[in-house]
């Protein structure tokens, strides 16, 4: 059975870890493992006059102390929101760096079908990066077009509150309906219900290195 000790996300932007996988999260924390967390843009064009430019950054702090996470192992990079592909090599030089670094037993990427530009850059340069991890999708099914649930990580109850309570740290974002507890439970129990439990996250497996 494949026991990873050290876990990647990359997140394009700040929630989208937590969005994918935060119940995963709960659960890799609470069985003590060495879980990083990278985050690609502070999306500051994105937010709106009433928050300032460090707003997304700390509301990614708070959530993922909600998922019992270390915040000394939350990393933040700066490349400008929606124009990744300007930057694909530059993100790949850093993804490189980032292996070498942590040298992470399991990654996660986006899905292959997510449809936003910055996420496909971080699933395709993320799985040139890591070729010597196990590599796993996490859904996001306001963007993706097809998700194949190969892989399912079952949750308690209190990992799912757990996701929720650290999904209702971005104030910037409550206007967002995948924000919403209601969808985040619902979503949480469909999958749950396919793999023959309470709940669960859904995963696409692209490498498995056992």
């Amino acid at each position: 059975m494949f026991d990873p000790k050290k876990i990647l996300i990359l997140a394009p932007h700040p929630d989208d870890g937590e969005l994918g996988l935060g119940g995963s999260i709960a659960k890799f924390c609470a069985e003590k493992k060495e879980v990083h967390y990278a985050g690609f843009s502070l999306c500051r064009k994105s937010l709106s006059d009433d928050f300032d430019d460090h707003t997304l950054e700390n509301e990614c702090k708070h959530a993922v102390r909600r998922l019992g996470m270390d915040t000394g192992k939350l990393m933040f990079y700066n490349f400008e929101v929606r124009e990744f592909p300007k930057y694909r090599q530059e993100i790949l030089e850093e993804l490189v760096s980032l292996n070498k670094y942590i040298k992470p037993d399991l990654v996660f990427v986006p899905a292959a079908s997510d449809d936003h530009q910055d996420h496909e850059v971080i699933h395709t340069e993320g799985l040139r990066a890591f070729k010597k991890s196990s590599v796993m999708g996490y859904e996001m099914p306001w963007n993706n077009r097809s998700f194949n649930t190969q892989l399912f990580i079952q949750l308690t109850e209190a990992q799912v509150q757990h996701k929720i309570d650290a999904l209702a740290e971005y104030r910037s974002q409550t206007h967002r309906a995948y924000m919403e507890a209601d969808f985040i439970r619902s979503l949480a129990k469909v999958r749950g219900v396919q793999s023959y439990g309470e709940y669960a996250e859904a995963f696409e497996v692209y490498r498995w290195i056992a």
